[in-house]
């Protein structure tokens, strides 16, 4: 049996997972700018063309282009960031032509510490830093303007995309823009105050819809490169498995096929075609070498988190990263003396990403030079992952950010991407590698399961004295560094901005690796924290006999913006005059700064349950787009529902069983709830809404069979659990 043949890389030992080590916090060097298809009509700048800043760039056409540095997934940062650009440059968002931004100190999100996409904080982010350079370009226009007519700059004003003085003379940014480029950009300038603005603030129409209609918008699948090969992989059966051995003496004799190359822990079909790259892929003979996650199945995971939980845990009042933000008090004593306690443990399973475009990424690898094609949330991280896999230095790498199908944390990760520049070194030809749903499904990085485990103490006067939680499960930021000892901040997001007002309160976790690859799932440990914080305040609610809003309200007294979201989702949703044989479950929440409520309304009819409306209500600041803004509460409720519903991912044997949506349920149409969706007038920073609205579906859901039924679900999905 031929080993490893055509092409062997082994030598190198190039395990997909090996390239993600250490590059978490690399960043910088360059990245060519990719101008998406169709935005905007796809018009190029015909004649010169002058950056003005980091952020926008104008042509002697009066072509305006504006580079994002947000990953477009389909939450709408292509249409939010310009806007801030647009209302203080005074032109029309429709005359903008976007692009994706390079690597660089500019392009930098303070909030991640990176560039990324990731945490809601896009908008936020950007709120200063765009109008601000906005504001600068629209300065330097009008500056040109007045010293070419010698008057004074306060003569003259900007207006849809001309600069004008009080005599009627008018010049377009576009024959501005060379002499405007030369003069300093000011440090200082004035921005606009929300009443003074004609974009932000209002549901403009997003600028990608028509091109992702008609077909012209470009995602990662739809790459077409001159003389591009296609290729499959095969991935192993089992969590960490290691290629052995690789008979493809049956796959290099069937049609198209072009190289078969080995990697540590995948191997690679390189053909013209993808299907004859997915058929050769099939008929390799490849034996495997078992690693560690041979022996996980899921009765071991939930075996080690019940053991785990018998653990003290660390104290988050303890840590120096975490104290500072979370009340303290006397927790412990308040349980001893409790009149009443309460006491629950709520489990979260394994979850799948199941983005709808599949991973994938192009590459064209040359000497000295790399492109790369790729739908990507990290940038900097893929271009030094390519970089290493071509064995060039970063800045030889081009990373060209494509339009995401689906994110969702998926790809905050580049696994997906050295296989793909390999084989294009190997065959010296641009190639496409598409992952199967099957490949993607098998091969996650799954949201981590968890144990909430809550106790509360009630005092002799009906008071909650006390509220506890102890967190049991995998750190997800320990797996990018496994040095961290205090990896709170992927655990334990909802919980310090726990909001309600108990004067005693403690945190601890446990951390315990189950043996199974976790990452960072849209809203992450919101999912799981909430979920055990809004469950427990409904069954301590029914254990005082007190309506569950009511109680929340009382609870939360001292903060106004708190009290106007849970009113409103009140009014909104009927509260307390629910239609004969519906039932309410309501859920509360802090995040993202921003703050949001959710009511479901149910029925149980022939002993199942049916969701008929969703209303959900947001304080998440001034929001720039509320159009955008109600389509992402949209988007995350219907995460939410398929993952409370029937999100499972169960291991047997150190193989993930769920392969394709047929075994992997999501939410189908016929499913679908009707949905409101209020978002409330503020003038406050813009907070995040990208992930805020998946986690309340759960508790939620789950507070409204209780009012159904009388029974508590402390589990999910909650497809496991009998209802009637």
């Amino acid at each position: 049996m031929p080993t490893h043949p055509l092409e062997n890389t082994n030598a190198d030992a190039l395990s997909r997972r090996d390239f993600l080590q250490g590059t978490a916090r690399l960043g910088g060097a360059l990245v060519l700018a990719m101008a998406l298809p169709g935005l905007a009509g796809g018009r190029k700048a015909q004649g010169s063309v002058k950056e003005l800043n980091a952020w926008l760039r104008i042509g002697s056409d009066d072509s305006i282009t504006i580079l994002v540095d947000r990953s477009e997934m389909g939450q709408g940062v292509y249409t939010a960031l310009p806007t801030l650009i647009a209302e203080e440059l005074e032109v029309e968002p429709a005359r903008i032509v976007v692009e994706a931004a390079p690597v660089g100190a500019a392009y930098v999100n303070a909030l991640n510490g990176g560039q990324m996409t990731g945490t809601s904080n896009s908008v936020t982010d950007a709120w200063v830093k765009l109008r601000t350079a906005g504001a600068q370009a629209r300065f330097m226009l009008i500056a040109a303007a007045a010293q070419r007519w010698r008057v004074d700059p306060q003569t003259c004003h900007a207006r849809d995309g001309r600069v004008m003085d009080g005599t009627g003379r008018s010049l377009s940014y576009g024959q501005l823009a060379d002499s405007a480029a030369g003069l300093p950009v000011p440090k200082q300038v004035a921005l606009k105050k929300p009443a003074d603005s004609r974009l932000i603030g209002k549901p403009l129409p997003r600028l990608d819809t028509a091109q992702k209609v008609d077909g012209r918008a470009q995602f990662g699948l739809d790459m077409r490169l001159p003389g591009m090969l296609q290729a499959a992989i095969a991935l192993p059966p089992e969590l960490g498995a290691q290629v052995g051995s690789v008979d493809a003496a049956a796959a290099q004799g069937m049609p198209g096929v072009r190289r078969v190359l080995a990697l540590a822990d995948a191997v690679v079909v390189v053909a013209e075609r993808f299907w004859q790259a997915r058929k050769a892929r099939d008929a390799l003979k490849i034996s495997w070498r078992p690693g560690a996650g041979a022996r996980v199945d899921n009765a071991a995971i939930w075996s080690q988190i019940e053991a785990a939980s018998s653990q003290p845990g660390l104290s988050a009042l303890a840590s120096d990263n975490v104290a500072a933000g979370l009340k303290g008090g006397h927790a412990q004593q308040a349980l001893k003396n409790a009149a009443r306690a309460f006491h629950a443990d709520y489990d979260v399973p394994l979850l799948a990403h199941a983005t709808m475009e599949p991973m994938n990424c192009t590459a064209d690898v040359r000497p000295g030079a790399c492109d790369v094609y790729v739908g990507t949330q990290v940038q900097a991280i893929t271009q030094t992952v390519a970089a290493q896999t071509a064995g060039l230095k970063p800045e030889q790498v081009n990373v060209h950010t494509t339009l995401i199908g689906g994110g969702f944390g998926r790809r905050l990760e580049a696994d997906f991407v050295p296989a793909a520049v390999a084989a294009s070194k190997a065959v010296g030809a641009p190639v496409k590698l598409v992952w199967t749903r099957e490949d993607d499904m098998t091969h996650d990085f799954y949201r981590p399961p968890a144990r909430e485990r809550v106790s509360a103490a009630i005092d002799a006067d009906g008071k909650l004295s006390a509220w506890t939680l102890h967190i049991i499960g995998p750190s997800i930021t320990s797996r990018f560094d496994p040095t961290v000892k205090d990896p709170f901040d992927s655990v334990i997001e909802y919980v310090q901005n726990f909001p309600y007002a108990v004067p005693n309160f403690d945190l601890h976790y446990t951390r315990r690796e189950v043996g199974v690859p976790v990452g960072y799932l849209r809203s992450v440990s919101h999912n799981a924290n909430c979920f055990a914080i809004e469950s427990s305040i409904d069954e301590i609610a029914a254990l005082l006999s007190k309506d569950p809003l009511r109680f929340r309200l009382e609870l939360l007294a001292g903060n106004p913006r708190h009290l106007r979201v849970l009113k409103e989702v009140a009014d909104r949703s009927g509260w307390g005059h629910a239609a004969p044989g519906r039932f309410l479950g309501l859920a509360f929440m802090v995040g993202y700064t921003s703050v949001i409520a959710q009511v479901a309304e149910v029925s149980i009819e022939t002993g199942k349950l049916k969701i008929h409306r969703i209303t959900a209500v947001i304080d998440c600041g001034l929001a720039v787009n509320p159009r955008i803004v109600q389509s992402q509460l949209e988007s995350g409720i219907v995460y939410g529902l398929s993952a409370a519903l029937w999100g499972d991912i169960t291991v047997r044997n150190g193989q993930v069983q769920q392969r394709n949506f047929n075994d992997y349920r999501v939410l189908r149409l016929n499913e679908m709830p009707q949905v409101e969706t209020h978002v409330l007038p503020s003038e406050a920073t813009p907070g995040g809404v990208g992930e805020i609205a998946v986690a309340q579906v759960a508790p939620a859901l789950c507070n409204a069979v209780y009012a159904a039924t009388g029974r508590r679900v402390r589990s999910l999905p909650l497809a496991a659990h009998q209802l009637a």
